[in-house]
């Protein structure tokens, strides 16, 4: 566990620094999902949204939990090697989006809609929003929208070669996102306000390239570990 640490510290961070990504992503279907609520549940509407985003969390750590198994399978082999390698390309890509100096992150999400077209009309059916467990599974569904940022941060968590590991990862990454989703009034236009100065996201961005660049295989890990 003492191992695990400083990663569940990195894809929180991930998660907290793409939420300026997640508002663009999911703020209007955030918009949509609140509007499902009908009125006479507007008095819960803060235990719905929880739900929502407890359930789009869940989908994140099962995703993981399903491709780490993968990684778990190659651990080991050649197929290790070639998974760490896209993970940390994908990474440095996450690095220069967040840090605004690249945006080709986002045609990856192009991979995902196939997936999306089928998941969609499941959503439906739990609308409108009565109850916490529509929420959450709503929320579940929700988690299935293509999304660059989730991809990259789900490979890389996949290549780490332990499947409840990669899951573990994945729930960091999605509490990670919380903030910008759920939080309301002024802390929220504090939080937005503070995750787009540039200086931020350039800081951000740079930390997650050294990251990208930390995880490719190759010789430059042992020099860094003996310093």
């Amino acid at each position: 566990m003492p191992e695990l640490a400083p990663l569940l510290v990195s894809a929180l961070i991930l998660g907290l620094l793409g939420g300026g990504h997640c508002l663009g992503m999911c703020g209007g279907l955030m918009g949509a999902l609140t509007l499902a609520i009908p009125p006479e549940q507007r008095g819960r509407r803060l235990q719905l949204l929880l739900a929502y985003n407890l359930g789009r969390i869940l989908s994140y750590a099962l995703a993981g939990l399903l491709l780490g198994l993968a990684g778990w399978v190659v651990a080991g082999s050649q197929a290790e090697v070639i998974m760490r390698t896209l993970a940390a390309l994908l990474l440095i890509a996450m690095g220069l989006y967040l840090a605004g100096w690249w945006s080709g992150l986002t045609r990856i999400e192009a991979l995902g809609r196939g997936l999306w077209r089928h998941i969609q009309p499941l959503t439906r059916r739990f609308m409108p929003v009565t109850s916490i467990p529509k929420a959450v599974v709503l929320g579940s569904l929700w988690g299935w929208l293509p999304c660059g940022l989730v991809y990259s941060t789900l490979l890389w968590a996949s290549s780490q070669g332990n499947a409840v590991n990669s899951a573990l990862l994945m729930l960091a990454f999605g509490l990670g996102t919380w903030p910008v989703l759920l939080a309301t009034g002024l802390a929220a236009e504090r939080i937005t306000a503070l995750l787009r100065k540039r200086g931020v996201r350039m800081a951000g961005g740079l930390l997650v390239i050294l990251f990208g660049i930390w995880t490719l295989p190759g010789p430059h890990q042992h020099w860094l570990m003996g310093h």
